[in-house]
């Protein structure tokens, strides 16, 4: 390697979302760019205060820099993927002079938390501008950053801050200049340069420089055994392996808590106030999660999610969150981080998140619907886990009736929410058919008459007859996406035209084609100012609702168009601006890549309820429930699906 002068290499202006990429090791998420730079990272749990977070300030609020460059300003081309069903990333950077590449992953580990990246020269030559900023405390923590030696007596660079520490391994460590570490050098054809990144405690020994081969063979090696258990083998294969991949990712080992996102206060509107902190586990985004692991052949995530679940939602029934910290503590205060500017002057940045005390009344309806899929997947029987569902169902009979804030926690009044009676319809069928078809007890018929009492109260109060549609809230003139989960619940049977004019007035309002938003901000009903994109997984549900509805060939086609929008390595962020052709909000979002996995096992179960017989349906087609109420679909059964290998 050739040595040059040390340059700064910032490029003015913001990187779109969607040039993002991720790595992960089950414990925490780094958020990489097209270019080459790591500017999201907490460790040691996703969770954690960020060391990297150049994604809502500045690189001089940390990042971690590794890119080709171009002597004369000539063009780097930059091809990405990842090395197949793994989260191993490779990035091909071809410049004038050469091609070479950078092979980076967090390996799969429960002692240590490490960040491998290996260059190698593939022909010619390349010149790589290396630049590495650590800033503990989300960006605002400068460490103390030395050299020294490691146990087997290779210098290495160590930054620490208070109880966190960062080692940095390489064969060529950069050089510190004006609070930051830089290096710029030459990588010829056969070369390889590694570079590990350990986060421990600051009071534990200098950490040993891993086997960087061997971790990145048995890296990608467990992702792939773990992404062959899935069951689908239908014509959206490749996205729907990638989302499963992400929801593996955002599941926390070994806790079991399943985050929303990696990420907080990516906006939903570019300049706007409408930021969040998604890295909490709300107990329904995991339960819809686990919902779609369960129907595509993952059980083992049943039973870990489950015991999760008893863990945090230990206690009384009213003191039930509807989110938690991923190892189930209830401490989520929100404040705003004052010393960053924000995604692209995005303000406020928030941490916590306040929508934690709010009052959701359709959670228990997600969380007894995932319960009830294990059920039916064949997952062994569990007294503690039906003691608990019983509590929360018989508490849920004295509160169906109050109003709440809603699935989209909105901060402005609390309402009738239809969507929330619906959930809580839900919550109780599935309480009745745990008594009727699995032999638990309980007081079915109670369950079964406050079941029909909301049926009843919804159909009297959450249906308008002038505009023909199922409304966003008792008494109002306009729809919202939720509604279109009626369907999936079987809260009435496909063919009931109540359905069909619900989801086209939803179209009429809210979709311009397959792009839906979530409700009309303008009705000022979240109290927030500022308006937001289309949300993906309110386009995935109308996909599946059309589908489940009979309309197959719409929902075939707006599913062609929604998966067309991935990024180059099959990611997809919480909303989508089909006018920008860009990526808003947190991002990888699992509520997204959830209901694209539902909404290809719903369309293509459609196409194969629909095939003339004797046709040949989708390998992974299932039939749909026995109960004529109910429109979701049954999963294979438990000897069905290859032996589960090794969790990652």
């Amino acid at each position: 390697m050739r040595s040059h002068d040390i340059t700064t290499t910032d490029q003015a202006g913001t990187t779109p979302i969607e040039e993002y990429a991720v790595l992960g090791d089950a414990r925490s998420v780094a958020v990489v760019s097209r270019r080459g730079s790591i500017d999201w990272l907490c460790l040691p749990w996703l969770d954690s205060e960020a060391c990297f977070a150049a994604l809502l300030g500045t690189p001089e609020n940390g990042r971690w820099l590794l890119t080709a460059v171009s002597e004369d300003d000539g063009e780097v081309q930059v091809a990405r993927r990842y090395l197949g069903d793994s989260w191993v990333l490779e990035t091909t950077y071809t410049t004038p002079t050469g091609r070479a590449r950078v092979i980076e992953a967090m390996p799969l580990k429960d002692e240590r938390s490490d960040i491998i990246r290996r260059i190698e020269g593939v022909s010619g030559t390349v010149t790589f501008a290396h630049e590495f900023v650590v800033r503990f405390g989300y960006g605002k923590t400068r460490p103390w950053v030395h050299r020294e030696k490691d146990p087997d007596g290779r210098t290495v660079i160590r930054a620490v801050a208070g109880p966190d520490a960062l080692t940095m391994h390489g064969d060529r460590l950069p050089r510190a200049a004006d609070g930051r570490h830089r290096d710029r050098f030459d990588i010829e054809a056969g070369e390889a340069h590694d570079l590990v990144l350990t986060w421990n405690h600051s009071w534990e020994p200098v950490p040993r420089l891993p086997d960087v081969g061997a971790e990145l063979v048995r890296t990608e090696q467990t992702w792939a055994g773990w992404a062959r258990t899935s069951t689908y083998d239908g014509e959206f294969d490749e996205q729907v392996r990638r989302s499963l991949l992400v929801l593996r990712l955002l599941t926390q080992e070994p806790t079991g808590g399943i985050a929303a996102a990696a990420t907080t206060s990516l906006p939903e509107e570019i300049g706007g106030e409408r930021n969040w902190d998604y890295r909490f586990s709300w107990l329904r985004d995991a339960a819809l999660t686990l919902e779609a692991l369960l129907e595509l052949g993952f059980r083992g995530e049943g039973d870990t999610w489950r015991q999760w679940l008893l863990r945090a939602a230990a206690g009384e029934p009213e003191h039930l969150q509807i989110m938690y910290r991923l190892d189930g503590s209830r401490e989520l205060p929100e404040r705003e981080l004052d010393h960053l500017p924000g995604y692209a002057g995005s303000r406020p940045v928030r941490v916590g998140n306040a929508a934690v005390d709010q009052h959701q009344n359709d959670v228990l309806g997600e969380v007894m619907l995932a319960l009830d899929l294990a059920r039916r997947a064949g997952l062994p029987a569990d007294d503690d886990g039906w003691a608990l569902q019983r509590h929360l169902v018989d508490s849920l009979l004295a509160r169906w009736t109050e109003p709440d804030h809603g699935i989209w926690e909105v901060r402005g009044p609390l309402r009738h929410f239809t969507h929330s009676k619906v959930m809580c319809w839900a919550a109780l069928d599935c309480a009745v058919r745990a008594v009727e078809d699995y032999g638990c007890s309980g007081p079915v018929d109670k369950w079964r008459a406050v079941r029909a009492q909301i049926h009843e109260d919804v159909l009297a109060h959450g249906w308008d007859d002038e505009l023909g549609s199922f409304v966003q809230y008792y008494g109002a003139k306009h729809t919202d996406a939720s509604l279109l989960q009626m369907v999936q619940v079987g809260f009435l049977p496909p063919e009931d035209p109540r359905l069909h004019g619900t989801i086209a007035r939803v179209r009429h309002e809210l979709a311009d084609g397959p792009w839906v938003r979530r409700y009309l901000t303008s009705t000022g009903v979240d109290g927030l100012a500022g308006d937001e994109h289309p949300f993906l997984a309110c386009c995935f549900w109308l996909v599946d609702a059309l589908a489940r509805t009979g309309d197959v060939a719409t929902a075939h086609h707006h599913m062609e168009q929604l998966c067309a929008v991935v990024n180059d390595v099959g990611l997809l962020a919480e909303e989508y601006d089909p006018a920008g052709r860009r990526f808003t909000g947190n991002f990888p979002q699992a509520f997204s890549h959830l209901t694209l996995v539902r909404a290809a096992h719903a369309l293509d179960a459609a196409r194969a309820a629909a095939a003339p017989v004797g046709a040949e349906a989708p390998t992974d087609a299932v039939a749909p429930s026995e109960r004529a109420t109910r429109t979701r679909q049954d999963v294979a059964a438990p000897g069905d699906a290859e032996k589960e290998p090794a969790r990652p």
